[in-house]
């Protein structure tokens, strides 16, 4: 079994969060110091989405660390939107994890950046409504499509929604990153969720770690 935290909903902070707690939106509060990515294309800094905390997630060998998930993506009214966000390796995502973690793209000490924000192009930021669950392990499109139709609606059922941590669900094929053994971060359909994040037209964000808490990837299957 591997331990998840459903993402039950988001309540808005009401006032800025300063502590390195799992949260999106605002600002990313650093544990060593500002590493803001920068877009490869466009040179200009990544949309802050948020950050975990990585002891739930990967026991002992997180504790201590926080991952910072950031993506290329427009300001409110901008028409504007780069189709390789979704690619692992095309620098236009990207999971800085601190204390130690390393990234391979460019980086800024910037104090300030762009964050979430919401339909009126307010700035947002919320703290996630987490339930514990346990999930089954990983299975490879295979294995699954060769479980009876009972059990691999069962095995969808289980791993499916918003989460931290626990099994992926990809829909377009086994698409781990290169350079594992990784761990689920965070899974999310970021078409419903209380802020602006436009990734694609039915997009599924998936952001991993490295299971000695060292590194980052992220990725997005859109259908």
């Amino acid at each position: 079994m591997v331990t998840a935290r459903r993402i039950e909903g988001f309540s808005p902070t009401g006032r800025p969060i300063s502590t390195p707690t799992t949260k999106f939106g605002g600002r990313p509060v650093w544990l060593t110091g500002p590493q803001w990515p920068i877009s490869a294309a466009w040179d200009r800094p990544m949309r802050f989405v948020c950050q975990i905390e990585l002891g739930p997630v990967l026991g002992a060998a997180g504790r201590g660390k926080v991952a910072y998930v950031f993506v290329t993506h427009a300001d409110h009214g901008e028409d504007f939107f780069d189709p390789d966000v979704i690619d692992p390796d095309e620098g236009e995502n990207a999971v800085i994890v601190q204390p130690g973690g390393d990234h391979a793209g460019p980086v800024r000490p910037l104090a300030t950046g762009p964050g979430l924000y919401g339909d009126d192009g307010a700035a947002v930021e919320f703290t996630a409504d987490l339930r514990p669950v346990d999930e089954p392990v990983s299975l490879t499109s295979g294995e699954l499509e060769a479980l009876p139709t009972a059990d691999r609606d069962r095995y969808v059922e289980r791993v499916d929604g918003d989460k931290i941590g626990g099994t992926p669900l990809f829909f377009q094929g086994d698409q781990w990153p290169d350079g594992g053994p990784w761990r689920l971060l965070l899974q999310l359909d970021s078409n419903w969720v209380p802020f602006r994040l436009h990734l694609g037209a039915a997009p599924r964000l998936f952001a991993f770690v490295s299971e000695d808490g060292t590194r980052g990837r992220l990725l997005v299957q859109d259908s």
